[in-house]
């Protein structure tokens, strides 16, 4: 076989290590974002924060590099006399009118009462409880036995049975005491069933219940009675046996079946339905480590002179400078004509500094744009909320500001605007829509919105069904089926029809 040399042309695309950068930076969110800096300036000497009341790193004029790297003095020109390194350096202020101060929020600021609230834990509650309950050595670690097997919510999710195999093997470590007798199975179950009552006296009511409705009837048995009120007595009694007999019919609100079974009035059900909505079936929720996420919004959108204009929050943006030691140091050893590997290496740090400078300008700007144009042109939502939001999609944001739709997803995931209305991630804005008997289109927002409406406003004893909706809806003009209402009530978490009847 004959060997040839062949010439091909081809295209293809080469991303530069400072466009990578870009793309990363631009996708992530504000505290990750911060994260991404805060690598920056432990790995790069040459880059720092700048901090409120610091000296600019470098003055037009003054101690700057000409273009053959030699000293130049007041006197010449600052656009012949700047090194293109230090170009991004001159406009280090980017920011706008930011305030001067951008470092570290004063610790003094934090709500130490929430802190406070939410190292709390379930367990520790209550084995504070348990110190001040007198009971004997014994009962006393079986009980804090129990309350590390419980749930989250409260709840002693595992059978008794199965506590006293792990209780039976182990009780003389669990207890850190040794028995002159060890006593049966039997004697041990009783012993775990003495704990839990003292257990399910702590607070908060219906703590170690092992259902739904041994919880409720733990907390309708601690609620006082009122002697000088038969009403009162009443319902709480007519409760309690709704809860231990009756449970699934008052969870389907069949309230007709319940009048029949318990004899009652229509009066007398609706006090006892409504004490015992009053309680709470999650009784160690509230000790539970909640799931928090912080947002810093990265737009704040006003009305400015009847137009709603979107800036930038200072607060979520970083002022970042070259270090004026290490760029001393770049100048001495440039002016010097120094090769040396320590030289070279600040300059690779410098340029790297200076790339992230302008990466994180460039992303900020481009958030900008971004949330001006959805502004534009989701501004009746602004003015009168959710029902006047208009269908949107990326590629009308990438067609209007001449990006790629794929840049517009990357900078409306994780950004969040604030405005008087709320704080909304920029994806909140965008939607599919619903087609009108005009021939245009409704957002599929508004439709959710005007569906929370009707539901708001329904009558509770004939609340409305999903083709009675849809039948309305369409009397306003929009073209909505039935299933496409139930998938929208199901996405506001609106319950059924049945199960939104009142007495």
């Amino acid at each position: 076989m004959k060997q040839t040399l062949q010439l091909r042309l081809s295209q293809h695309l080469a991303l530069t290590p400072q466009l990578q950068q870009s793309i990363r930076l631009l996708q992530l969110s504000t505290l990750e974002l911060d994260q991404e800096i805060e690598q920056f300036l432990q790995e790069n000497p040459l880059l720092e924060r700048e901090e409120p009341g610091d000296i600019p790193a470098f003055t037009p004029g003054r101690d700057t590099l000409g273009p053959t790297g030699q000293e130049t003095g007041a006197g010449e020109s600052p656009a012949s006399t700047h090194d293109e390194d230090y170009e991004v350096l001159a406009d280090s202020n980017w920011g706008g009118d930011a305030p001067a101060n951008h470092g570290p929020r004063d610790e003094d600021d934090s709500d130490y009462s929430d802190i406070q609230a939410a190292a709390t834990t379930l367990r520790d509650h209550l084995g504070a409880q348990l110190a001040l309950t007198p009971m004997s050595e014994r009962d006393r670690c079986i009980v804090s036995f129990l309350i590390e097997a419980l749930d989250d919510d409260g709840y002693l999710s595992q059978p008794l049975e199965e506590l006293l195999d792990v209780l039976a093997e182990d009780i003389d470590e669990i207890c850190e005491i040794k028995e002159e007798r060890e006593g049966n199975r039997e004697e041990l179950l009783d012993e775990l069933h003495i704990a839990l009552r003292h257990l399910q006296n702590f607070d908060p009511p219906g703590i170690g219940a092992r259902n739904p409705k041994e919880c409720l009837l733990l907390q309708l048995e601690r609620l006082p009675i009122v002697a000088t009120s038969e009403n009162a007595a009443r319902t709480l009694l007519l409760a309690q046996d709704l809860v231990r007999q009756h449970l699934g019919l008052l969870a389907a609100r069949d309230f007709a079946r319940l009048k029949k079974v318990l004899h009652c009035t229509d009066e007398a059900l609706r006090e006892a339905h409504t004490l015992i909505c009053s309680l709470n079936p999650r009784p160690g929720a509230q000790y539970s480590p909640a799931d928090t996420r912080y947002i810093i919004p990265d737009v704040v959108v006003r009305k400015l002179r009847g137009a709603w204009i979107a800036r930038l929050n200072t607060d979520a943006m970083p002022r970042l400078r070259i270090n004026r030691l290490y760029a001393d140091i770049l100048q001495r050893s440039r002016a010097g004509s120094d090769k040396s590997n320590g030289g070279s290496g600040l300059a690779s740090q410098l340029q790297e500094a200076k790339w992230l400078i302008k990466n994180v300008q460039q992303r900020f700007d481009t958030i900008l744009r971004v949330a001006q144009a959805i502004v534009d042109r989701q501004r009746q939502f602004f003015e009168h909320g959710e029902v006047a939001m208009r269908p949107l999609t990326l590629r009308e944001i990438a067609d209007t500001l001449g990006l790629h739709e794929s840049t517009i997803s990357r900078v409306t995931t994780q950004k969040y605007m604030a405005s008087p209305r709320g704080i909304f991630e920029f994806k909140f804005f965008f939607g599919s829509h619903v087609a009108t008997e005009t021939g245009g289109a409704a957002s599929s927002t508004a439709i959710r919105a005007l569906i929370k409406q009707l539901v708001s406003s329904e009558d509770g004893h004939k609340p409305l069904a999903d083709a009675r909706i849809a039948e309305i809806l369409g009397q306003q003009g929009f073209v909505v089926a039935r299933r496409t209402v139930a998938k929208y009530r199901e996405a506001l978490n609106i319950p059924p029809v049945n199960l939104r009847k009142t007495l």
